[in-house]
């Protein structure tokens, strides 16, 4: 309670008129100079050179230091010193202690003998014999590979579409066989279309001679066929064996038929609708 009654006191008590009032102290010269010069920031931060905004004073100062560096006469430093080794491995040593040396690299270039440079390989006879062995341009290799799985393709979708997956890669194994065999053209669309001209149902694959149109009807069929076409070309064109049949096996018939041929040859397989032979 005495320290409520001391601070009821003090806040009403009068205050004294003939007291001066109390006024902030001047601010110190220095003071005021410092406050008018900007923030510690990125604005102090001095620009790096060649960044500096192009002056009358930056371009005058360029233009004597120019004027200048034009007016030495090097002739006035009196004769130059002889080129001799003691002033040379001066220089030498003088430029070691930075890191690399210009001069040692530049002397070297001209003192060590030149490495030989490896004969070239290709060669004008190898060229030429590359390409008597039958060079064919970039754009026509990818169109014979494109033409081949269309026609490996076709075959499998027109002899084996109705076939599970293993039966349509034998056929398509069969065809493959063919095309590495001596007794049958040497590319796939050789092997499925040979004799193709020769009329109707005399050639090797029934679809191929009998008279109708080959584009396919079945869609899910035909993006099968064109995918296991893709896979089997691959393996082909990099001699890996297809699988499913040994490379013997170069013929095949249904089930449905018995032709004659069928009884002078070897039976391999018969994998779904189909009875695979070698001779």
């Amino acid at each position: 309670m005495c320290a409520a009654a001391l601070v009821l006191f003090v806040t009403l008590s009068p205050s004294h008129a003939n007291e001066s009032p109390v006024l902030p102290a001047p601010i110190p010269e220095a003071v005021a100079k410092l406050r008018l010069q900007p923030a510690i920031g990125p604005t102090a931060v001095p620009v790096r050179a060649g960044e500096q905004p192009l002056t009358e004073a930056l371009l005058a100062n360029y233009v004597k230091r120019q004027q200048e560096l034009r007016s030495v006469d090097v002739t006035l430093a009196g004769p130059q010193p002889e080129l001799n080794t003691e002033l040379l491995m001066g220089y030498i040593a003088r430029g070691s202690l930075g890191g690399g040396n210009t001069a040692l690299s530049a002397i070297a270039s001209f003192t060590e003998p030149a490495a030989p440079r490896p004969e070239p390989t290709v060669t004008p006879d190898l060229l030429a014999a590359y390409v008597e062995s039958g060079y064919q341009p970039t754009a026509k290799r990818v169109q014979f590979a494109d033409n081949e799985r269309q026609c490996l393709a076709q075959a499998i979708y027109h002899e084996a579409r109705g076939e599970t997956a293993t039966g349509q890669l034998a056929v398509a194994n069969v065809i493959v066989n063919r095309a590495r065999s001596s007794k049958f053209p040497s590319s796939l669309c050789g092997v499925v279309y040979q004799n193709a001209d020769k009329g109707r149902y005399r050639c090797q694959f029934t679809f191929a001679c009998d008279g109708r149109d080959d584009t396919p009807s079945e869609r899910a069929a035909w993006s099968r066929s064109v995918a296991l076409a893709g896979k089997v070309y691959a393996e082909y064109a990099t001699g890996q064996e297809i699988g499913v049949l040994p490379r013997s096996a170069l013929y095949y018939h249904t089930t449905a038929v018995r032709p004659s041929w069928a009884s002078t040859f070897s039976r391999v397989a018969a994998v779904d609708s189909h009875i695979f032979y070698a001779p």
